[in-house]
């Protein structure tokens, strides 16, 4: 840990000690005595630039690894030996060698306490609060944020939670104080965008307070400054709104706009949890976007074609072992529907991503059909009109099919012809040569 770090570490717990019982009075009920008056503590003078050491109050080997159980006087002492620390560091030079060697001994005196006081085992490993499913962190990073306070998570000395639903991260001390419910909860129940861009309805109808927490806000900064969502068009104040950036459908499909833009932190976390939705349906909220997306119209000839290709995948025994499909199990929907899109579709779209891939895969697809599996190619189509060529399949790109009985042709052979569809007329025949049977039994 760098030194800058450590120091930010010490004057954050110094505005909110995480030492349950770091501000209390000595162990006889009195105030800690003030430093002039404790000598032993902080005995010995450095005489060169090697020795660093200085004792704080560490004769009793607070170091060593426990042996047995403590008594309550060890932790009195760490305690009076922390506020010393603390008293030093603020009188010595800034950024001075001793300063620096003070924060590392205030560090390590700090994590000593936390462990003699065990405070892990009284915090349970699961908590439900407001729907959130709150699963106790173990992890020791200290890049984490909380989501209540603001502050830093500093995995080493801090107990820490993580809802499994929505990702809300908090300090232990914080939970008490959450009042914002799951957004997974939303998410379940509500799984729709809101498709009108940035629908502002202004700061007056939201009473010039947190469209979230009800905190007074306003343009000026006073008391608090009015962050815009772009994905409700609220105003938040600065504890729920980050100044977070995401891609908002609501641009993308009647911009084609991919730009992030600065949004709430719930409204984050819900685009985050909804990203991989397929919940748009391109052609009833903006059919002309085929029209200028090229891009667009590729992908639904190639979902339209996965889509013939699945009948003969679920009937071939070799390709449910192969479990071909499974290659699209990402975007399970594509071998559902050819008209549905989430978010982040549009967003490899957009990218170029999703053609190479589903490109790829629709190859590997049309290979086994026609190529490897010969239970595959004896489902193949001749062209009845003209009688020549190979065997056709539905998703070749020269093909048209009959959309009555689902026979394949040449394109160009089906488009001259001006007759009816020979398998159609067949299977017209065919029942009207029943009815006659009927009636005759």
């Amino acid at each position: 840990m760098e030194y800058d770090e450590r120091l930010a570490l010490f004057r954050q717990t110094r505005l909110n000690p995480f030492d349950r019982g770091d501000e209390e009075d000595g162990p006889q009920g009195g105030k800690t005595p003030p430093l002039h008056a404790r000598p032993e503590l902080f005995s010995g003078t450095r005489t060169h630039s090697s020795d660093r050491t200085m004792d704080l109050g560490l004769a009793e080997d607070h170091f060593s690894r426990p042996m047995g159980s403590f008594v309550a006087s060890d932790i009195e002492k760490l305690k009076m030996a922390i506020e010393e620390c603390k008293k030093l560091i603020l009188e010595l030079p800034e950024h001075s060698e001793r300063q620096k060697d003070t924060v590392v001994k205030l560090i390590h005196l700090r994590l000593k306490l936390q462990e003699l006081k065990d405070p892990e085992e009284d915090e349970p490993n699961l908590r439900v609060l407001l729907e959130h499913r709150f699963s106790k962190e173990k992890s020791k990073s200290v890049k984490q944020t909380c989501d209540k306070c603001g502050a830093i998570i500093w995995g080493l000395i801090h107990t820490w939670y993580t809802c499994t639903g929505c990702y809300y991260r908090c300090h232990s001390k914080c939970m008490n104080l959450i009042t914002k419910p799951c957004v997974r909860v939303k998410v379940s129940h509500q799984s729709e965008y809101e498709l009108s861009i940035c629908p502002e309805i202004g700061l007056d109808r939201q009473d010039y307070r947190c469209a979230e927490c009800r905190t007074p806000i306003s343009l000026r900064g006073v008391p608090t400054e009015a962050r815009q969502c772009d994905y409700t068009g609220q105003y938040y104040c600065s504890t729920c709104h980050w100044n977070d950036s995401a891609v908002v459908p609501a641009r993308v499909i009647h911009n084609w706009e991919f730009d992030p833009r600065k949004v709430c932190r719930s409204s984050m976390r819900y685009l985050a949890l909804m990203i991989s939705r397929p919940v748009l349906r391109l052609k009833e909220i903006n059919p002309l976007l085929f029209n200028f997306v090229e891009e667009l119209v590729e992908i639904r000839k190639l979902r339209q074609d996965i889509l013939l290709m699945k009948p003969y995948f679920i009937t071939c025994k070799e390709a449910m072992e192969a479990r071909l499909l499974l290659q699209l199990q990402d975007r399970q929907h594509f071998v559902e529907n050819d008209d549905m899109y989430s978010l982040q579709d549009l967003i490899d779209i957009s990218s170029g991503r999703l053609s190479c891939s589903l490109t790829e895969i629709h190859t590997t697809f049309a290979k086994h059909i026609k190529l490897d599996c010969e239970r595959c190619q004896a489902k193949g189509f001749v062209c009845e009109l003209c009688k020549e060529g190979d065997i056709l399949f539905p998703f070749d790109s020269h093909t048209s099919v009959c959309y009555d009985c689902s026979a394949v042709f040449h394109r160009d052979c089906y488009y001259d012809n001006s007759t009816t569809c020979p398998r159609c007329a067949r299977m017209t025949d065919r029942k009207q040569d029943e009815v006659p049977d009927v009636k005759d039994a």
